[in-house]
């Protein structure tokens, strides 16, 4: 399976430098906060996929391609989270089957490792979250990174992935790697931050209550000292 394609690098060579740089901020965005921001990535993703299939698909329905891509959009970006765990069986299932057609191409069932890959999709959740953005952060990189070298004449990025297409898989999959280590520590961190702030204002209650017992004490003492 080859995750880098010539033919879709020989089709994007021709980016600006500028989409090229957007491109590797998004992927390195996605890579490294995917998990911390899943809700703004899933409801981005859904809501630009469907403005997309509004855009190319708006006239087989009889409308206007931006009408249909605007209102699938917002359709879309309204359902995304309450559609979150279909949207995660979906991508467990499907890549199930795209793993196993990849290396078992005899094989010819498809119902049972989509839906296999989808239940794990969905009780897996959180690791099956970091893990495909962590891909697609790292699948991102890689082109936008491969397209900027050729834009500044360093590589020829169609005739490198036609040479080495192993060694760039391994470099995908060691930065999808990486990247779900680092969502797993930036987790950890966060959930961490989160107890010792809940801690803190835990403390704080206490001390307020205790200081109001306090003085409610010593205010009766003193009364009772001027009252004998």
């Amino acid at each position: 399976m080859q995750v880098i394609s010539s033919e879709i690098l020989a089709e994007a060579r021709g980016a600006s430098v500028t989409l090229c740089t957007l491109g590797l901020a998004l992927g390195a965005s996605l890579w490294a906060t995917g998990w911390l921001a899943h809700r703004f990535w899933i409801v981005l993703l859904t809501t630009a996929s469907g403005g997309m299939l509004g855009l190319f698909s708006g006239r087989e329905w009889g409308l206007q391609p931006l009408l249909a891509a605007l209102l699938l959009a917002i359709a879309a970006g309204i359902l995304a989270l309450a559609l979150v765990r279909v949207l995660a069986f979906l991508a467990g299932g499907l890549a199930a089957v795209l793993f196993l057609r990849s290396w078992l191409p005899a094989w010819n069932e498809t119902l049972l490792p989509f839906l296999a890959g989808g239940l794990v999709g969905v009780l897996l959740f959180r690791v099956w979250t970091m893990a495909l953005t962590s891909l697609a952060g790292a699948v991102v990189m890689a082109y936008s990174g491969l397209c900027l070298l050729d834009r500044l004449n360093r590589v020829d990025a169609p005739a490198l992935a036609e040479r080495m297409p192993l060694w760039l898989n391994v470099a995908v999959a060691s930065v999808a790697v990486a990247g779900i280590v680092l969502q797993f520590a930036l987790d950890r961190w966060r959930c961490r931050r989160r107890w010792q702030r809940l801690e803190l204002e835990r403390w704080r209650e206490e001390r307020a209550r205790g200081g109001w017992l306090r003085s409610r004490w010593h205010g009766g003492e003193q009364a009772y000292r001027e009252a004998g």
